[in-house]
């Protein structure tokens, strides 16, 4: 198995951006947020940081944010790359900003529409080769740009009818980390039903749910850290004694027995290629 050198950010949205109008709150982002995380990944103020907002519906005012954001941190050097194509993918300036990036990071949305118009392209191919080929190189997403990380990624679902069969609907991700099936927005939006048949669906992948404001490094395309101000839910189907998911109609009522479950917080760690966690000792500081 080829080594990844590269950095994953996936954030489960809402992530503070330093808007608040109350200067405690803009020196607690400069100093704690997980964008400091992002930048402080990716080499400091001096990197080149890309913004790809295709997944929004609100593309330009979501590439302002994210520049006052960024500038906020003191990054000098902030691109925003407004893809609303595949052709939008294939054209010089795309590709150099991509070739020239330290990070980029993508915004939420929809996150289909990362992976139709972006997926196969020429910048996804330099995204995921420098991914696996290049120390320091970072892609972060929030939100959609999180679950477009992976392969089988999460479209869509209700979460009121949580576990039932067809609660979630899958497409193919960017398969930056085909190990993982992300998920977002993960409490406040009542979504451990769906992850739970995604998990059944492919019980050999794990199942990450972040909170918002909340996110993790990954390193090395393994090595998790649990950044932000709330909790990652980690899946594990690989200890199932029970799961009807292939045999059930759409609509009924699932079980799964003995999934394995985790509940990790601000700086404890996961290893996916092992499945075991590493937990803060509850003095320790925030990170």
């Amino acid at each position: 198995m080829q080594k990844i050198k590269g950095t994953l950010i996936p954030i489960g949205g809402n992530e503070d951006k330093g808007i608040e109008a109350d200067e405690m709150y803009t020196l607690e982002f400069i100093d704690e947020g997980i964008l400091f995380h992002v930048v402080r990944e990716a080499g400091g103020v001096d990197a080149n940081i890309v913004v790809i907002p295709t997944a929004s519906s609100i593309p330009v005012e979501v590439g302002e944010n994210y520049l006052t954001a960024f500038s906020t941190l003191g990054c000098k050097n902030i691109d925003v790359l407004d893809i609303r194509s595949k052709e939008d993918s294939e054209t010089e300036d795309a590709i150099n900003l991509i070739k020239n990036a330290n990070c980029v990071m993508f915004s939420g949305g929809d996150q289909s529409k990362i992976t139709d118009k972006i997926g196969g392209t020429t910048i996804h191919t330099i995204l995921a080769e420098r991914y696996k080929n290049e120390d320091g190189f970072v892609i972060a997403g929030t939100s959609a740009g999180a679950m477009a990380m992976a392969n089988e990624m999460i479209a869509g679902g209700s979460a009121s009818e949580s576990f039932i069969k067809g609660a979630v609907n899958m497409y193919k991700g960017l398969s930056l980390i085909p190990e993982l099936i992300i998920d977002t927005h993960f409490i406040r939006r009542g979504r451990f039903g769906r992850q739970s048949e995604a998990v059944a669906k492919f019980p050999y992948l794990t199942g990450i749910g972040l909170a918002e404001d909340t996110g993790m490094i990954i390193k090395n395309g393994n090595n998790c850290t649990v950044i932000g101000s709330g909790m990652v839910i980690v899946f594990d189907g690989s200890t199932l004694t029970h799961n009807n998911e292939k045999i059930l109609k759409e609509g009924t009522p699932m079980t799964m027995a003995n999934m394995t479950v985790h509940v990790l917080s601000n700086g404890d760690q996961y290893d996916i290629r092992n499945r075991s966690v590493s937990v803060l000792p509850i003095e320790a500081p925030f990170i």
